[in-house]
C-alpha cells in the first residue's frame, strides 16, 4: 500500500515528485507530502486527504525548490489520517526526512528507548521512530567522524523488526538519497544524469524505462550520476537492470472517465494479451515458456494448493474447478494468510501455485516462502514483470494484462482466470484429456476476445439497470459450479466501490439460512447461463421469486424462458462451461461501476481500500 518517489537531479524535483505521486495515489489517498533539500536546508511539505485538495494547493501556496526529493502517498496503518501522521517524517533536528511503507512491529519497545534518551515526537507513527533512530545513528559520533547516512541507515534498519521500504535525504548529505527495503517493494529508475527511487514503477515511467527491483535487505546509495547496492542479509546484493514492458501511456485513463471503466473495456485486449502465442492447436495444448518444469516433473504432481488473497482467491476457486475436471488433480484453495499461520499438511508431491496482480502482496509472497521453506516447489501467476514474487518463484506465467491502476481488480481477475484455463488444459494434456475436448476449449479461448465486445456492447442496458437498483441497501449474488466463484467476485466488487452491503452465495445454500433475508427490497444477481446447473439453479430462483425477491439473471443468448421468471436479464453468449465465469465477470464489473457512479462514489479512489496489499 502506499507510495513512494524519490528524486535526485538537476532538475527541479518537486514537479517531478507531485507528478510521482499521482501517479502512484491508488496505493493511498488519506494524506500525501514531499521534502527537499536545497542549500544545505530541507523543506517539509506535506497535508491530510487526496493530492490535488491537500497537497498540490499547499504547494502553490508555499512552493519548494531543490534537486533532490522524496514523496509519498499514505495508507494509513499506524496513526489515523491526518497532518501530522503524514509522511515524511523528521528526526529531531528537522535536517532528515524519511518515507515508509511497511509496518515497524516494535516501533513501540524502540520509541521508549528513545524518549529515554530525550527524543520527542510528533505523530502517532511507526515511520517516526524509524526516521529518530536514523538521525540517532548519525550523531553517535563527533561530527568530524559522522558516519554517512548509508551507515546510519544500515545501522537503523538492523535494528528494526518489521517490513518496510524507505526512501531517507538529509540536508547534511547534499545529493545523496539511501533506499533500503524488506517486504516491501522498491524500485530503481536509471536516467540521464538523474535517477528515482520509487515503491511502483508507474510513478517513474514518464521519465525512464530502465530500472533496478531491489530484494530484501538490500540498501542503495543513489546520486544524480549513479547508484551502489549493498546487501545487509546472508546474499551478495544482485544488481540487474531491467526494461518495464509498458510506457507513460498505457497508464493514462484516456478517453474514460475512470481507471476502472477503461480496464473493463480492455478486457478483449487483455484477453487476446493472455493467450498470445501459447493456444497450441497442432498438440492439442497450451504452451507456457516459463514454468521451469518437464512434463514427466508436472505428471508426478498428486496435489496443488493454491494461495491467494481478496479478489485472486475468487479466481483461484474457479483455478480449482478447471484443474480439478480438465487435469484430475487434487486442489485445494487457500488463503494465503491462514497458509502461512496453519500447520498445512504437504505430501511430497505437493506444489503451491500462488495468484498475485502486483505480484507484492504480503501474505501470498509469505505463502510462496513458507512453501519453498519446506521444500514445495513453488509457481505464481503474476501481472507485474519483476515484481517480488515474480522473481522468487520457481516457475510461473505473467498474465500481459497491462498496468491496472484501478483500485477494484477488473482486467487483471479476467486476465487470470483465462491463464487459469490455459494450465488446465497443459496439466490435462499430460495426463487424460483427450484431444478432442483439448480443441473444443482452445476454440472456445479464442473466440472469447470477440464474445467480450459483444458483451460490452450492453454497456447502456446494464447502465440503465445499475441505475435502476442503485438505492438498494443490499444484494444477494447467486451462482453454481463455475459461476459461484464469480458470484463472490461480483458481490465483492459492489461492496469495494459503492459501499452497498452484498453477499456472494452458492445459490444452493439459500434455502439453508441466507433465504430469511430475502424481501421486495433485496435484489439478488443470478448467473444462470446454460450449463449442467441450469435446471437447478432454476429452482433456486424461484425459491427467491416465491418470496418476492427482484431477481437479475444473467442468462446465455437465446434463453428466452429466462424472461418469465426474472424481473431484468442481461445476455451472455454461448460458451463452454468452464469460460462463462469470463464471460460473466465483465457484466458484474460494470454493474457495481455504474451503481457506484449513480450513487456519486470515487470509484477509482473507494474509502479505506488501496490498490496493492503490501502490510499484514
Amino acid at each position: 500500500m502506499c507510495g513512494i518517489i524519490g528524486y535526485i537531479g538537476k532538475k527541479n524535483a518537486t514537479p517531478i515528485l507531485l507528478e510521482g505521486l499521482r501517479r502512484l495515489e491508488y496505493r493511498g489517498y488519506d494524506s500525501a507530502g514531499v521534502a527537499v533539500t536545497d542549500a544545505g536546508a530541507l523543506s517539509l511539505r506535506k497535508k491530510l486527504g487526496k493530492i490535488d485538495e491537500g497537497l498540490a494547493p499547499l504547494l502553490r501556496e508555499q512552493p519548494v525548490t531543490g534537486q533532490t526529493g522524496i514523496g509519498h502517498t499514505r495508507w494509513a496503518t499506524h496513526g489515523v489520517p491526518a497532518d501530522k501522521n503524514s509522511h515524511p517524517h523528521l528526526d529531531e533536528t528537522g535536517r532528515l526526512a524519511v518515507v515508509h511503507n511497511g509496518v515497524i512491529e516494535n516501533y513501540d519497545a524502540l520509541k521508549q528507548k528513545l524518549t529515554r534518551a530525550g527524543y520527542t515526537f510528533k505523530s502517532d507513527t511507526d515511520t517516526e521512530v524509524l526516521a529518530q533512530l536514523i538521525g540517532d545513528y548519525l550523531r553517535q559520533k563527533p561530527s568530524s567522524d559522522a558516519p554517512s547516512l548509508t551507515r546510519a541507515v544500515c545501522a537503523a534498519v538492523g535494528d528494526v523488526i518489521g517490513t518496510y521500504g524507505i526512501a531517507v535525504i538529509s540536508a547534511d548529505h547534499p545529493g545523496v538519497m539511501v533506499g533500503a527495503r524488506r517486504g516491501s517493494p522498491l524500485i530503481i529508475g536509471i536516467g540521464e544524469h538523474e535517477n528515482f527511487l520509487t515503491s511502483d514503477a508507474n510513478a517513474i515511467v514518464p521519465h525512464t524505462q530502465k530500472v533496478v527491483y531491489l530484494n530484501d535487505y538490500d540498501v542503495t546509495t543513489i546520486t544524480a550520476s549513479g547508484f551502489e547496492v549493498e546487501n545487509l542479509g546472508p546474499e551478495t546484493a544482485s544488481v540487474q537492470i531491467s526494461q518495464l514492458e509498458f510506457d507513460a501511456a498505457d497508464a493514462q485513463r484516456g478517453r474514460h472517465a475512470h481507471f476502472m471503466l477503461k480496464e473493463i473495456n480492455e478486457q478483449p485486449q487483455t484477453v487476446l494479451n493472455a493467450l498470445r502465442g501459447r493456444l497450441d492447436f497442432a498438440a492439442a495444448t497450451a504452451k507456457f515458456g516459463g514454468l521451469n518444469m518437464t512434463a514427466a516433473e508436472l505428471r508426478g504432481v498428486d496435489r496443488i494448493i493454491i494461495a491467494a488473497s481478496g479478489t485472486s482467491w475468487h479466481a483461484a476457486l474457479v483455478g480449482e474447478y478447471l484443474i480439478e475436471e480438465f487435469a484430475q488433480i487434487p486442489v485445494e484453495v487457500e488463503y494465503a494468510h491462514e497458509f502461512c499461520y496453519r500447520n498445512c499438511p504437504l505430501e511430497k508431491n505437493t506444489i503451491l501455485l500462488v495468484l498475485s496482480q502486483s505480484g507484492e502482496t504480503a501474505d501470498t509472497l509469505a505463502a510462496l516462502r513458507e512453501a519453498k521453506r519446506r521444500g514445495h516447489r513453488a509457481l505464481a501467476i503474476v501481472n507485474v514483470v519483476g515484481s517480488t514474487i515474480a522473481r522468487e518463484a520457481d516457475g510461473g506465467i505473467y498474465m500481459h494484462a497491462g498496468p491496472e491502476i484501478g483500485v477494484a481488480s477488473t482486467k487483471a481477475f479476467v486476465s487470470t482466470l483465462t491463464v487459469l484455463v490455459l494450465l488446465a488444459v497443459h496439466l490435462g494434456r499430460l495426463r487424460m484429456l483427450a484431444a478432442k475436448r483439448a480443441l473444443e476449449v482452445l476454440h472456445a479461448l479464442n473466440a472469447l476476445p470477440k464474445q467480450l465486445e459483444k458483451i460490452l456492447e450492453q454497456t447502456g442496458l446494464v447502465q440503465k439497470l445499475a441505475e435502476k437498483y442503485a438505492g438498494a441497501k443490499d444484494f444477494f449474488f447467486l451462482g453454481r459450479g463455475y459461476t459461484f466463484p464469480v458470484a463472490l467476485e461480483g458481490a465483492l466488487k459492489l461492496k469495494e466501490i459503492s459501499y452497498i452491503h452484498a453477499e456472494g452465495y452458492s445459490a444452493a445454500e439459500m434455502k439453508h439460512g441466507p433465504i430469511a433475508l430475502i424481501d421486495p427490497e433485496t435484489p439478488t444477481v443470478f448467473l444462470v447461463p446454460q450449463d449442467a446447473m441450469y435446471e437447478k439453479t432454476l429452482a433456486n430462483l424461484a425459491m427467491i421469486r416465491a418470496r418476492k425477491g427482484p431477481v437479475i439473471a444473467l442468462a446465455t443468448a437465446g434463453d428466452t424462458g429466462i424472461q418469465r421468471v426474472a424481473d431484468d436479464v442481461i445476455y451472455l453468449p454461448k460458451t463452454l462451461e468452464a469460460l462463462y465465469p469470463i464471460l460473466a465477470t465483465l457484466p458484474l464489473q460494470l454493474f457495481a461501476y455504474y451503481i457506484a457512479l449513480a450513487r456519486g462514489c470515487d470509484v477509482d479512489k473507494p474509502r479505506n481500500l488501496a490498490k496493492s496489499v503490501t502490510v499484514e
